[in-house]
């Protein structure tokens, strides 16, 4: 029989985040990260009235990296928790989601 605290723990709960790009020149942008496994179709961007991209992702509990492609290419996010290195040393964004 399974607790309830095993099947309510915060590791198992989704939460909303917001995602916001600023890319204004841009024709198309994804978020990506150890949430959706690196995917660029997984999350594409929605253009906002000013230019900016926007998403909403449900992600698990815990610390992960992403980042933004723009145009295919990678971009760091300035409004990240912080900085981190991927498995190929490469520099992402981190955001703890709790």
């Amino acid at each position: 029989m399974h607790s309830l605290a095993h099947r309510y723990s915060a590791k198992r709960m989704l939460k909303p985040i917001n995602f916001f790009c600023a890319a204004p020149g841009a024709g198309r942008v994804a978020v990506v990260g150890d949430f959706n496994e690196w995917n660029p179709e997984a999350h594409p961007m929605l253009r906002q009235p000013d230019g900016s991209w926007a998403i909403q992702v449900q992600i698990h509990h815990g610390h992960h990296h992403y980042q933004f492609l723009v145009d295919g290419q990678p971009m760091l996010d300035p409004r990240a928790q912080g900085v981190a290195r991927n498995a190929r040393n490469e520099r992402v964004s981190l955001i703890a989601v709790s």
